[in-house]
Parts: structure tokens; C-alpha cells; sequence
């Protein structure tokens, strides 16, 4: 599906781009920005900023990216360019502070990626268009918006528990925590069209903190 964007969809694809590549090409600029418990923990707080316009491979890169442009327009169309923009930069901090969180006994834990701010636009839509059909590239079938949102957070979860892959769960989840409160907070209305969703989010928030408790107690 080809489709225009608008210009601030385009600053941000752009943004993310020029940052990756250069991360790419100077090791120095990638360990200056990127995201690590140690350094934050000394006060580097521009980091939890930062980290979310560095990829570590095109592929990478080019994930986020396509799944931002599928899905921007949705958001931007509703929320107008002011809140868009507050939601994307939300939902990249409230990923990448959960992930402090929840790996700050972790002093050398690092990630990047713009999947904390990415996944908060794709809730945001799917808290927005609760009747959106997903097309998947592995499943040639439209799967409900709903159904693709318990398989995501549930996936997401075991990610976060077992913690053997190199995929940020955490920030994924902290992202679409923070996407799904700050299109509350510009269009409360959807606290009645999307009841299912928000039902969805709320159990598995308290599974998330679940997790979290156990794992800075033990």
C-alpha cells in the first residue's frame, strides 16, 4: 500500500535515517547516544532520547520504518500534528524509561531502535480503529486489530520473562503502555469504543509489573 505521509512523518522516517546511518559509520557517535543502564545511571539522560534514532542493521531500520509508515497516517489523521508528535516522543520515553527500569540491576544492558515510539503509534491506531484489519506477511489472511493486540503483548511478556533473544520487549511494551495513555488523554472517547483493547492492556500491565517486581526483589 503506497500512500503520502506528511512532512512531519517524513522529518521523523528522515530523522531516524540520517542518526542510523551515521551510527553506522562512526562507532564513536553510536556508544555516545545509545542505550545504556550504566551511563544513565551516572546521569546521561539524554540517552533515553536518543537511543531511539539508532538501529544496529538496515534491516533493523527498515522494520521500524515500514511499520511506521503503515501506520502514521492512521494516528496523525486523528490527532492532528501537536499530539502526534507529544505521542511519539511519549511512547519512545515511556519504552525506554520502563526498560531502565526494569534492567536497572543490569549496568551493561544497551539497546537502541525506534520500537518504544514505533509500538506507541501502532496501539495508539489500534486503540483509535478498534474494527482494523491486519495483513501479516507470514499469514495471507486480515487479522482483527484485537487478536493482533493480545498476540503482541502476550509475546511480548514471555519475551520480557525469559529474556533470551536480542529483541527489546521492554521497550516494546513501555512504548505501547505510553501510546495507549496519551491517545487517551487526547481523545478520551475511546475509553468506550475500545474497551476490549484497554481491558487487554490492563491485564497485561499487571503481568508486566508482575515481572517487574519479582525481578528487582530477587
Amino acid at each position: 500500500m503506497i500512500q503520502n505521509l506528511s512532512f512531519l512523518a517524513y522529518a521523523i522516517i528522515g530523522a531516524n535515517i540520517l542518526a542510523t546511518v551515521t551510527g553506522f559509520k562512526k562507532e564513536s557517535f553510536f556508544l555516545k547516544y545509545h542505550f545504556q543502564i550504566s551511563k544513565i545511571r551516572d546521569g546521561e539522560y539524554i540517552r533515553l532520547i536518543t537511543a531511539g534514532f539508532l538501529h544496529v542493521s538496515t534491516s533493523h531500520i527498515l522494520f521500524n520504518m515500514f511499520t511506521f509508515y503503515f501506520f502514521v497516517n492512521f494516528v496523525l489523521g486523528a490527532l492532528g500534528n501537536s499530539p502526534f508528535i507529544f505521542l511519539y516522543f511519549g511512547s519512545l520515553l515511556s519504552g525506554n524509561i520502563f526498560a531502565y527500569f526494569f534492567h536497572y540491576n543490569e549496568p551493561n544492558y544497551s539497546a537502541v531502535g525506534a520500537s518504544g515510539a514505533v509500538t506507541g503509534v501502532l496501539f495508539s491506531a489500534l486503540l483509535l480503529y478498534p474494527s482494523i484489519e491486519l495483513m501479516l506477511f507470514f499469514i495471507p489472511i486480515p487479522i482483527p486489530g484485537y487478536l493482533f493486540g493480545i498476540g503482541y503483548l502476550i509475546y511480548t511478556i514471555y519475551g520480557m520473562k525469559i529474556q533470551n533473544d536480542q529483541i527489546g520487549h521492554t521497550a516494546h511494551f513501555g512504548g505501547a503502555l505510553g501510546g495507549i495513555i496519551i491517545t487517551i488523554i487526547f481523545m478520551p472517547e475511546v475509553i468506550y469504543t475500545s474497551q476490549l483493547m484497554l481491558g487487554i492492556l490492563s491485564l497485561t500491565t499487571l503481568a508486566a509489573g508482575g515481572i517487574l517486581y519479582k525481578k528487582q526483589r530477587y
